[in-house]
This record gives structure tokens, C-alpha cells and sequence, in this order.
């Protein structure tokens, strides 16, 4: 009976944001604003590093990879979220729930594995300045980046392939406004131990495991910095890992609330706006915060402003 419940959903009904028809056309017009920002900010920033050679050193490495990720990130639910806005039946095919789901955690696993990496990045320039350029060379920072994406990919094709694997056969109504695991868990009829199983190891090695590597590391950078003996040195050091800290401190702290919990304790009702701020709000304030504590790039981004300008 379960099988033959489970080949009978062809798609999903998403419950959406809100079911308020008032508010409808005021949240596509403000997460299509959110989304413009994200595109245009990520899209600045990757062709500013791109294009300029005084930014080509292994930390803007990173940040053109953290922001093609944010892209991908928030392109992978909001699209489809506003055309849900627009729509009195927000449905999704059922291809369309796996390939959004293995999207949404693909590229939120990359993001926290390489933020981890920036970690690592950051560690050996205020602990090993003399070494950095040495330590971080092109090779290192390719084969780095390479393992945040594979090992991301793979821990979102784990939960991809246990979520889908559920017989389906109580509603095909998803409590969310996109599909994610905890209110798919919810959909099955069968146990879910071996999928909190998997969401505890895949999920938990990457989420708990880049946070904790990330918070070594900036137990290592605390205490080099507390060993500089001027003022203005402890500053000038600290400086250079603040944006950094500040985008981890907003991603690690929303995503471990979200997935790192007994499905006991779940509150679908809640946890829709939870995603909203690691998956739409934060990749919109990467390139933000980077940009606005780095004033390197703010140099840049005035010269490019004033070439275009000049050219208008």
C-alpha cells in the first residue's frame, strides 16, 4: 500500500511563505528586491576580483567562490518562491522538489566548508604572514576549493537519495515554501530514524564539523593577535578577519538552529522564516559586509565608478 501511495505523487503542493493573500504581492516585490541586491552584489564582486589583478591573492580566491556560491544558494529556492507569490496553487513536480533539494544543500554545505577554508586562509595570514604566500599558493587554494564542492555535493546527494527514498503517503502538501528535509520527513508515513541518522552524520560532519574547525582557528588568530604588543598592530590584524567573522557568526548560527535538532522539536510554522536568513538575507549581505570592511575594494569599486561615469 505504501508503494502504491508513494508512485501516485507525481509533484508537491508548497504551503508557501505565508497563506495571507494580502501579503502576497508585497513579499514578491520584497524578496524580488532582496534578490536583485544578491545578483547584482555577488555579480559586482565577482567581476571586480576578476578583473582586477591587485585582487588576485588567495582571500578574494575565496570570496569569488563564496559569492558564485550565494548566487547559486538563493537562485536555487527564490525563483520559484516568486512565482509561488503569484500563484494560487503553488505546486512543484516531484523532479522539481528533488533537483531543488539537492540544490539548496549542495550549495549550502559548499558555503560551509569554504567559509571553514576561509577560516584556514585567514589563520595563516595573521599567524604565518611570512609564509602566507608560500602556504596559500595557487595550487593549495585550487584544491581546496575543490573539496568544499565535492564534499558539499556528496553530503547533499546522501540527503537526497535517503529523503526520496520515503514513501510519500500521508499529503503532498509541504508545510514550506520550498522543498527541505525536516517538513519532507514530515510527508512520510514510514520511520524516519535512518534519515535523522543521516542528517546527523552527513549533515552535522559538515555543519558542526566546519564550525568547529572555524572556531580553532580563530582560537589560534585570538591568541597571535593578543600576543602583538601595539595597539594599532592588534587592530590592524584583527581587521582583516572581522567581515569574515561577522558572515559566520550569521550563517553557522541560523543553519545549526534549522537542521542540528531532534525533528521532535521542529516548529514548521516557525522554521519557514528561518531558511529566509541563511538562505536569501545572508548571501544578499556577503559581498556587502566585504566590501564595506574592505577598503581595498572600496578603492576599486570607486575607480570603476568614476571610469563610468566618465564614459557616460
Amino acid at each position: 500500500m505504501e508503494k502504491l501511495n508513494y508512485t501516485r505523487i507525481k509533484g508537491f503542493i508548497l504551503e508557501g511563505l505565508s497563506s495571507d493573500p494580502r501579503l502576497q504581492i508585497p513579499l514578491f516585490v520584497l524578496f524580488l528586491v532582496l534578490y536583485l541586491i544578491n545578483l547584482l552584489a555577488n555579480m559586482l564582486m565577482i567581476g571586480t576580483i576578476t578583473m582586477y589583478i591587485g585582487l588576485h591573492s588567495p582571500m578574494y580566491y575565496f570570496l569569488r567562490n563564496l559569492s558564485l556560491i550565494d548566487i547559486s544558494f538563493t537562485s536555487s529556492v527564490v525563483p520559484k518562491m516568486l512565482i509561488d507569490f503569484l500563484s494560487q496553487v503553488k505546486s512543484i513536480s516531484f523532479a522539481g522538489c528533488v533537483a531543488q533539494l539537492f540544490s539548496f544543500i549542495s550549495f549550502g554545505g559548499v558555503e560551509c566548508i569554504l567559509l571553514a577554508v576561509m577560516s584556514l586562509d585567514r589563520y595563516v595570514a595573521v599567524c604565518k604572514p611570512l609564509h602566507y604566500t608560500v602556504i596559500m599558493n595557487k595550487r593549495v587554494c585550487t584544491i581546496l576549493a575543490a573539496i568544499s564542492w565535492v564534499a558539499g555535493l556528496l553530503n547533499s546527494l546522501a540527503h537526497t537519495v535517503f529523503t526520496f527514498r520515503l514513501p510519500f503517503c500521508r499529503s503532498n502538501r509541504i508545510n514550506h515554501f520550498f522543498c527541505d528535509i525536516p517538513p519532507l520527513l514530515e510527508l512520510s508515513c514510514t520511520d524516519t530514524h535512518i534519515n535523522e541518522i543521516v542528517v546527523y552524520t552527513s549533515g552535522g560532519s559538515v555543519i558542526i564539523g566546519s564550525f568547529l574547525f572555524t572556531l580553532l582557528s580563530y582560537v589560534f588568530i585570538i591568541s597571535a593577535i593578543l600576543k602583538i604588543q601595539t595597539s594599532e598592530g592588534r587592530q590592524k590584524a584583527f581587521s582583516t578577519c572581522v567581515s569574515h567573522l561577522s558572515v559566520v557568526s550569521l550563517y553557522f548560527g541560523t543553519i545549526v538552529f534549522t537542521y542540528i535538532r531532534p525533528t521532535s522539536s521542529y516548529s514548521l510554522e516557525q522554521d519557514r522564516v528561518v531558511p529566509v536568513l541563511y538562505g536569501v538575507v545572508t548571501p544578499m549581505l556577503n559581498p556587502i559586509i566585504y566590501s564595506l570592511r574592505n577598503k581595498e575594494v572600496q578603492g576599486i569599486l570607486r575607480k570603476a565608478m568614476k571610469r563610468l561615469k566618465g564614459l557616460i
